[in-house]
């Protein structure tokens, strides 16, 4: 499978399946607790954001997760590290296979993260950053009590603006750094990539997040690059004028979202390093995954709790995650 284009700029594809589960069920998928299964791969950082969101809120119960091995071919994600190899509840060996029961030409990428209806097995929707909007405010009436506003209707349009430029020159700009096909398109991503990067540390420098003196969506979104930065971006996209270790301001809030309940609870870096340098055989052909980096540097004190801030606003942290949905104990940080 090819990753990158010789002599091209790395384009993502963002059309997705438009189809949203609303309260109001105006697209014909209702919200109604156990009736979709999330497929969301830990390793995907698109995906991770739908499991951090689906924690924060309590949507547990309303919302089964399942979730596919680190790697995937050219066919799809799929389940082989499950018993039997198949999904426990849509039983089903790969995703492809929800995505042709509702669509059998469907043209695009199989992508996680992914709503599957679970009564007829077929895909509802992969548009993740709309996903995560949807499971704040449409999911409202199945929230836990405490859950936080990640999408206050007071900030949204301040969110929104963040979030769109973190997408364009953060998160996305990390694969277009490593999935260049040129030194010229490579050099042009790397020089957008830590301009917003030096424009995140002057935003985080006296403020704790992102947007407002609360966690909201627009961490989330942030998060879920910095903690894959030093594992795979920094080495195997060749984002490396700096590790995020090196970076005091970012490395710090960066561990702040990690030793919140509902962030470095639902990392897994084993699944992260073998899917990137598994994975993109184009980049690394010999699929060796590094042993590094150490990553004892994130349970340490990161002091963003001086510059106040409350992380769930009026709410409360999430209860530990259930034990069928931890992260296993190798895949984390060494005790």
């Amino acid at each position: 499978m090819t990753y990158v284009e010789n002599g091209e700029e790395f384009t993502r594809d963002t059309n997705y399946i438009e189809t949203r589960i609303t309260a109001d069920g105006r697209d014909g998928y209702p919200v109604e607790p156990g009736r979709y299964r999330l497929i969301a791969a830990r390793a995907c950082p698109w995906a991770h954001r739908s499991i951090i969101v689906r924690r924060l809120l309590g949507l547990e119960g309303a919302i089964s997760l399942g979730i596919p091995g680190p790697t995937h071919d050219p066919r799809s994600w799929n389940f082989e590290e499950e018993p039997g190899g198949v999904d426990a509840v849509l039983k089903i060996p790969r995703l492809q296979d929800a995505y042709f029961a509702r669509f059998p030409d469907y043209p695009r990428g199989i992508t996680v993260p992914a709503f599957v209806e679970i009564e007829t097995g077929r895909v509802v929707t992969n548009n993740y950053p709309q996903m995560t909007l949807d499971m704040s405010t449409e999911w409202t009436q199945y929230h836990r009590e405490g859950a936080p506003a990640l999408y206050p209707e007071a900030l949204r349009g301040e969110i929104d603006e963040v979030a769109e430029r973190v997408f364009r020159e953060v998160n996305n700009g990390v694969y277009r750094c490593g999935f260049a096909g040129s030194q010229t398109a490579y050099d042009e991503a790397y020089d957008r990539l830590f301009t917003a990067m030096d424009w995140l540390v002057e935003r985080l420098a006296n403020q704790r997040y992102l947007v407002g003196d609360t966690i909201t969506e627009a961490d989330v979104r942030l998060f879920t690059t910095l903690v894959r930065f030093d594992a795979v971006y920094h080495g195997h996209f060749k984002c490396n004028r700096t590790k995020l270790t090196e970076i005091p301001v970012l490395w710090n809030y960066a561990r702040d979202l990690f030793q919140t309940p509902g962030f470095g609870d639902t990392v897994d870096f084993d699944h992260i390093k073998r899917h990137y340098y598994e994975v993109h055989t184009d980049i690394n052909p010999t699929g060796i995954v590094p042993r590094g980096p150490d990553l004892h540097g994130w349970l340490e004190p990161h002091g963003r709790e001086l510059l106040g801030g409350r992380p769930f606003g009026d709410g409360t942290p999430p209860p530990p995650p259930k034990a069928y949905e931890r992260v296993p104990a190798g895949h984390w940080v060494p005790a």
